[in-house]
């Protein structure tokens, strides 16, 4: 840290305000309030699904944002997503606030330090991972202690010299970003590419029912032991682990209930247990099908098994939907061969193709983290 810059808590250089309840009590004003889902992971405000809600005019008159304002995420998160979050408030019209679930941060004296330096010092705190270890849990929600974050110590140096340094931050971050809109974009691609060939040729439509057999495993989803000898397949996508087997022989695990619908299918030959609401699929008729093509055929069905799928809080596959599901089959074995070995290749390239991606993906993030850090520590 330069010399010549200062350091203070951010309780000595911000004014911090609760978000807005509802309310019950008129007269009311029509207004939008900011909320989690307006927040991104760059800490930018996505203003694309602002809720506009009627509130009591005497509370938004005391919450009223204001341009340059930033907004906390107090209160929200998930399993893998700490809270903390913070966007920038840049917008110069209409009547907005913010969410019970935030907080706003304005700074006190604009000739002492820049919203836009200090936005980007909050966004660089959450990013390094220093709210994660001021947050409880309660409910399934994590909540960020107040009196901790207001204690974080911020060093700035005049605001001339934040200006500079926020406008090297914006321009190198308009680079990273391009970049990673594209890469994103050539992932979208490799996932097209793959989803054009399964779905690329056409032939007579059997219903799956009368090639194979459906059962279902025995076992609880938390019968995995770590390191266990075989595999044992549940709903999740992740294959785990058990040391009993119940099935020797080549078939295809469907997962048979999902939160939300996003089914997914393996294929896999050999030893292994299963979860009791997985549909394990063999093949009876191995003269017309081969297991390896239809595991490709249920993998291009899995969008419609996500719309007939049942239940509210769970969604669930019934047998009968598996065994309706009409599936384009060659009646030649050989040609179910060659489509098999095309589509494994192409998978084999795409699956290449997604990890370089997603590699480029985490250096890019990695590289923001390192100007934010070279930007706090007055390296830049």
């Amino acid at each position: 840290m330069k010399s010549e810059w200062q350091t203070k808590s951010l309780a000595d250089v911000c004014q911090f305000s609760n978000g807005l309840w509802k309310g019950e009590n008129p007269p009311f004003v029509h207004i939008g309030v900011i909320r989690n889902t307006n927040f991104t992971k760059e800490g930018v405000l996505d203003d694309s699904d602002i809720a506009y809600l009627d509130v009591e005019e005497k509370k938004f008159e005391k919450r009223r944002l204001q341009f340059g304002d930033i907004i906390l995420e107090k209160s929200g998160g998930g399993p893998k997503q700490p809270v903390g979050r913070v966007v920038l408030f840049d917008k110069t019209e209409g009547d907005f606030s913010f969410s019970n679930f935030t907080t706003a941060i304005r700074v006190s004296d604009p000739n002492d330090l820049y919203f836009r330096f200090l936005h980007k010092f909050l966004h660089w705190t959450y990013l390094s991972g220093v709210t994660e270890g001021m947050q409880s849990h309660s409910t399934g929600i994590r909540n960020l202690n107040g009196d901790a974050y207001k204690s974080i110590k911020i060093s700035f140096p005049l605001v001339s010299e934040q200006q500079r340094i926020v406008a090297i931050l914006d321009k190198a971050f308009d680079g990273i970003a391009t970049a990673k809109a594209n890469t994103e974009k050539n992932l979208q691609n490799a996932h097209a590419i793959f989803e054009s060939h399964l779905h690329g040729f056409n032939a007579p439509r059997v219903p799956l029912g009368m090639l194979v057999k459906i059962t279902t495993g025995k076992l609880d989803a938390n019968a995995a032991i770590e390191g266990g000898k075989y595999p044992f397949f549940t709903c999740s996508r992740d294959v785990y682990a058990i040391d009993s087997y119940a099935f020797d022989c080549e078939a295809i695990l469907l997962a048979g209930n999902n939160a939300i619908g996003d089914f997914n299918v393996k294929h896999y030959n050999g030893k292994f247990n299963a979860y009791q609401r997985t549909y394990i699929i063999t093949v009876n008729e191995q003269k017309r099908a081969l297991c390896r093509f239809i595991y490709f055929q249920l993998l291009k069905s899995l969008k419609q098994f996500k719309d007939q799928s049942v239940g509210v809080g769970t969604k669930f596959l019934k047998i009968g939907m598996i065994q309706r599901l009409e599936i384009a089959l060659p009646t030649s074995i050989s040609e179910q061969e060659h489509i098999v070995s095309i589509m494994d290749a192409v998978r084999t390239e795409t699956q290449r193709l997604e990890t370089l991606y997603q590699q480029k993906l985490i250096l890019l993030d990695e590289l923001k983290k390192s100007l934010l850090h070279q930007a706090f520590s007055g390296q830049l």
